[in-house]
């Protein structure tokens, strides 16, 4: 369910149909089609050549597709240039300039648009506000921070109130305790805005934080369309699981019916997913327990057993590196709070993990 605010009129949906691009050899993108609603936050995640950023720019009009569709609302744009697309834009870099100020830079695009001083003194200074930078209107560019440069890029991309704001990783330069707090920023001002916002990343916990659903490339290719929580929970392929969150995958025997580990049959929620390759069990540190040594089993939960190899202090966790053998290792996280201090295991003791059906996850290796 989207989180947005739905401002009849601020937003327009997207829709992108067959769109590819090569570069010799190389397809950048690959037959990709992808509705994105109108006022939606979503985020083009994937690791460096997927295709992300090239999908944002021919959204954008700078990297003229091969062939395909990219519709605003009911017009076609693909044969547009970015100008007359009537986007607001934020870089990586910023692209600011830095000989003006911060208000002129801001009201650059309203100047081009030949609105009035009045109007644009105005719109400017509503601008500003949205972004906490009231009162940096007359400082220039090299007196601000990465921080304060980046609510500048954004002010004078919401300036001319676009009905669309793409944003190709626009947090990357700024350090992480900055950039978390942009991140929840950014999504309150999304809220407040209800335009239709495109974000590109290759941050995944950037992109479960602020987007009603993200789209993870791969290759030229959309491999996954959901949201935050059934990408985390439901990875469709190995490559999901393991891009989006931190994981290990154990290679497992599957069927039609079950699918078992080391000669078990693992207890899961539903069936083993159709695909193709091998199917494996994705093993998240945080879903992963320790069970009392000579505890019953519990008939909803699936146990593995094996040596702690390492603590390690985290601040907020503790993670137990556990050796399954077989060249097999994986981590176990525990909170780091003084009660739970007890039941951290020293090295080298002899674990009983539990993991619950619930929780028990199979992908195959591509998804179907």
């Amino acid at each position: 369910m989207s989180n947005s605010t739905q401002q009849p009129g601020r937003s327009l949906p997207i829709s992108v149909s067959g769109l590819t691009k090569t570069y010799g050899a190389h397809r950048a993108l690959d037959e990709v089609s992808i509705d994105i609603r109108a006022g939606e936050f979503l985020t083009l995640l994937g690791p460096s050549g997927s295709g992300k950023t090239t999908l944002l720019m021919a959204l954008a009009g700078f990297v003229p597709p091969d062939r395909g569709s990219i519709r605003f609302g009911d017009q076609e744009v693909v044969t547009l240039s970015p100008d007359k697309r009537g986007l607001g834009m934020v870089f990586q870099n910023y692209a600011l300039f830095p000989l003006m100020s911060v208000a002129e830079n801001v009201a650059y695009p309203l100047k081009i648009r030949g609105l009035r001083k009045a109007e644009i003194d105005a719109k400017v200074a509503a601008a500003l506000a949205m972004v906490q930078l009231e009162s940096y209107g007359e400082r220039r560019i090299h007196q601000l921070s990465g921080g304060q440069r980046q609510r500048v890029a954004l002010a004078r991309a919401i300036v001319f109130e676009p009905r669309i704001i793409l944003m190709d990783e626009p947090l990357s330069a700024l350090d992480k305790k900055l950039r978390e707090l942009m991140q929840i920023e950014l999504k309150a001002l999304h809220r407040k805005l209800g335009a239709t916002m495109v974000y590109v990343t290759h941050d995944q916990r950037e992109a479960l934080t602020m987007s009603d659903r993200i789209a993870v490339l791969n290759e030229g290719r959309i491999v996954q369309l959901d949201t935050p929580e059934a990408l985390y929970r439901r990875p469709r392929s190995l490559f999901v699981a393991d891009f989006v969150g931190e994981s290990v995958a154990l290679r497992v025997d599957a069927g039609a019916a079950a699918a078992s580990f080391r000669g078990a049959v693992l207890k899961t929620a539903g069936p083993v997913p159709a695909g193709t390759g091998p199917h494996f069990l994705i093993l998240r540190p945080e879903l992963l327990e320790l069970l009392p040594q000579g505890a019953a089993t519990d008939p909803e939960v699936n146990e593995l057993a094996g040596v702690a190899r390492d603590v390690i202090f985290q601040g907020e966790s503790v993670l137990v590196l556990v050796d399954l053998g077989g060249g097999q290792e994986i981590g176990v996280r525990l909170p780091a709070s003084r009660a739970a201090q007890a039941s951290v295991p020293a090295a080298g003791s002899t674990l009983r993990l539990g993991l619950h059906r619930e929780d028990t996850l199979i992908v195959p290796e591509v998804g179907a």
